[in-house]
C-alpha cells in the first residue's frame, strides 16, 4: 500500500507539473499569426502571441562589410508595423521551419525570402525564442539575419 500510495503521488506530481511540448504546427500557428499581424499593421494580433518583456536584434553586413547587430524595442517594432510598414508593398515568404523545445522554453528557426514592390530584395532567416506561460506560448525574443546578394535567387 505504502508503495502504491507513493507512486501515485509520483504519477500526480509529475502531470501537475507538465506541459505540451511545442509542435511544429503550433509553433507555425504562433509565427504566422505574429507575422500576418506584422505585414497588416495589426499590433493587437502580434501582442496576441508577443510575451510583454519581448525583446528583438537584427544581425546583418553593413555596405561597408561590417558585421552589426541592431537592437530594436517591441514598442518601436510595434510602433512600425502600425505606421510605416503599412505604406509599404512587401512580403516575407517562410521557407523552412525548424522546431526544438524542452519544457516551457521552445525555438523556432525559419528561413524567409523578402520581396518588396513584387520583386526579390534579400533573404535570411528568423530565430524565435518562445517561453510557456500560464496563459500559452508566448514568443520572447526575435533575432533574424539579412542576407543580400548570397541568396541563389535569379
Amino acid at each position: 500500500m505504502k508503495y502504491t500510495l507513493l507512486f501515485f503521488s509520483m504519477f500526480i506530481s509529475t502531470l501537475s507539473i507538465s506541459q505540451e511540448s511545442l509542435s511544429t504546427a503550433n509553433g507555425k500557428i504562433i509565427v504566422g499569426i505574429f507575422m500576418n499581424g506584422y505585414q497588416a499593421g495589426d499590433t493587437l494580433k502580434m501582442k496576441s502571441v508577443m510575451h510583454p518583456n519581448m525583446t528583438m536584434q537584427r544581425a546583418y553586413l553593413s555596405e561597408e562589410q561590417e558585421n552589426l547587430l541592431l537592437y530594436i524595442k517591441s514598442s518601436d517594432l510595434l510602433n512600425y508595423a502600425a505606421n510605416a510598414g503599412k505604406k509599404l508593398v512587401w512580403e516575407e515568404k517562410l521557407t523552412d521551419y525548424i522546431v526544438n523545445s524542452d519544457g516551457n522554453i521552445a525555438h523556432i528557426w525559419v528561413s524567409y525570402e523578402y520581396y518588396k514592390d513584387g520583386k526579390f530584395n534579400h533573404c535570411g532567416a528568423n530565430s524565435f525564442t518562445l517561453v510557456y506561460t500560464d496563459e500559452s506560448w508566448k514568443i520572447l525574443n526575435i533575432i533574424d539575419s539579412i542576407r543580400i546578394g548570397s541568396c541563389n535567387k535569379e
